[in-house]
């Protein structure tokens, strides 16, 4: 259970394995590969427990990896939806086609995009030659306002810059919501090396990022 991952909902969350980026900050590293492991439950034993929540739980947090890499994504959505819950999903932006078909089957009542970094520093942030076109679809498609939403940036020291925040409150500019969140270490990040900026550093970011998009806000900060 989690009163976290979707605002204003009590939800359960579940991870969907496999994702096309490799990001050196990452914590669900032992996601980004689908592989089968002993950890893993199976769809009958997933459905199971949501229907024995169904007084107790709103919705369903859908995360990864990268949710929509899924092949049977729809129909698993579906399934939530026909049990009487509102779903979240988080992503990365990379399947503009499957994001704007779920929302317009009004299949998902929450959507989370991460913004990496700067365009220019997507291939840099992600460890993948993104298709920078397909970042900037998936933006424009939440932009719409056809879905309630948030977009989100993890900073970490090595990887972002106050002109990184100005590059993509410019993207955009006037959303309903931007998170700019703290790095946390956690053993399982790809890259352990890494560092957070100080609150101060944090602060200067989105004093910059306030200036495209007013309602932005700092996440993660102890």
């Amino acid at each position: 259970m989690t009163l976290l991952d979707f605002p204003e909902h009590i939800a359960c969350t579940v991870f969907l394995k496999g994702c096309n980026f490799r990001c050196p900050f990452c914590y669900n590293s032992s996601l980004l590969s689908d592989k089968e492991n002993a950890t893993d439950i199976t769809e009958d034993d997933f459905f199971s427990f949501l229907k024995s929540r169904t007084n107790k739980l709103d919705g369903v947090a859908i995360t990864g990896g990268e949710p929509l890499l899924q092949k049977e994504i729809k129909n698993f959505i579906i399934k939530i939806k026909n049990l009487g819950f509102k779903v979240k999903l988080d992503t990365n932006g990379s399947n503009p086609e499957i994001l704007q078909e779920l929302i317009s089957l009004n299949l998902v009542d929450y959507v989370a995009m991460d913004l990496k970094n700067s365009l220019e520093k997507y291939h840099i942030t992600t460890n993948h030659q993104v298709n920078i076109a397909n970042i900037l679809s998936s933006i424009n498609i939440l932009l719409e306002n056809h879905v309630e939403y948030e977009f989100r940036t993890t900073v970490v020291k090595e990887f972002h810059s106050l002109s990184d925040f100005e590059k993509i409150g410019q993207l955009i500019k006037n959303a309903k919501r931007y998170f700019i969140q703290c790095y946390q270490y956690q053993d399982s990040v790809l890259d352990k090396s890494l560092h957070a900026l100080t609150t101060n550093e944090l602060e200067q970011c989105l004093e910059v990022a306030k200036k495209y998009v007013p309602n932005a806000k700092l996440r993660g900060i102890k």
